[in-house]
C-alpha cells in the first residue's frame, strides 16, 4: 500500500514539473508572439505618419521620453528618424486634452522646420458619427495634415475654417477637430525645438 501511495505521487510530482514547465513554456511563446505583433502593428503605424524613405535608421530602437506641456500631461514617447546618422524628424505621441468626450491621443510625424509629415489618432472617445470623423476608417479627414507647414504658434491657417484657417470641421461637431488641429500645431511646433534637447533626452529603457 505504501509502495503504491509512493509511485503516485511520484507519478503526481512530475506531472505537476511537466505541468509548469509547460504552461511556463506557453507563457513564453506567448509573450514573444504578443511583443512581435505590438512591434509590427507599431510600425505599420509610424509608416502612416513618416515616409520610409525620409530615415534610415531602426526607429523603433531611437525612443526616447520627454515630458512638455506643449503635448500634454505626463510623459510621452518620442522616435527620432535618422537618414545617415543625421537626425531629420520625429514621431511625437501626444495628447488632445480638449476633445469633447475627453482627452485625444494621436501620433503625430513632424520633421524639424515645422512640417507635419503624417497625423493619426491613436485612442479618443469622441460621439459616433459626430467626432469620431478623426478616425481614419471613419474619414480621411485626418490625412490632410500630411505636407502642412506650422509657420508660428498664431499662423492662421493652421485652425479650423471656423476660426478663420484651412481645416474642415465636421457638421455639428467643431469641438473635436479644433482640439485636434490645435494639438498638432502645439506637436509641430515642439519638433522644431528637438535639436538642440536630444543629447539631454532620456532614453526609453532608462
Amino acid at each position: 500500500m505504501l509502495k503504491t501511495m509512493r509511485k503516485h505521487g511520484v507519478t503526481l510530482a512530475l506531472f505537476a514539473a511537466a505541468s509548469t514547465g509547460l504552461t511556463a513554456a506557453i507563457d513564453q511563446m506567448t509573450k514573444t508572439t504578443i511583443a512581435e505583433q505590438a512591434a509590427q502593428q507599431q510600425k505599420a503605424l509610424f509608416d502612416q505618419v513618416i515616409p520610409g524613405d525620409s530615415y534610415n535608421n531602426a526607429l523603433q530602437q531611437s525612443c526616447y521620453l520627454v515630458s512638455d506641456p506643449a503635448l500634454g500631461k505626463g510623459q510621452h514617447h518620442l522616435w527620432i528618424a535618422k537618414k545617415d546618422e543625421q537626425p531629420v524628424a520625429a514621431v511625437i505621441e501626444a495628447t488632445a486634452p480638449d476633445g469633447y468626450s475627453g482627452a485625444i491621443q494621436l501620433l503625430v510625424g513632424a520633421d524639424f522646420s515645422g512640417n507635419v509629415l503624417g497625423v493619426r489618432v491613436t485612442e479618443h472617445h469622441e460621439t459616433p458619427g459626430l467626432g469620431d470623423k478623426i478616425e481614419l476608417r471613419i474619414s480621411d479627414w485626418i490625412t490632410h495634415f500630411s505636407g502642412k507647414k506650422i509657420e508660428s504658434a498664431t499662423d492662421p491657417h493652421f485652425a479650423v475654417k471656423k476660426d478663420g484657417g484651412d481645416f474642415d470641421q465636421f457638421t455639428g461637431a467643431t469641438i473635436t477637430p479644433r482640439a485636434v488641429v490645435n494639438a498638432v500645431k502645439r506637436t509641430g511646433l515642439y519638433a522644431t525645438t528637438l535639436p538642440e534637447q536630444l543629447s539631454r533626452l532620456p532614453g526609453c529603457g532608462e
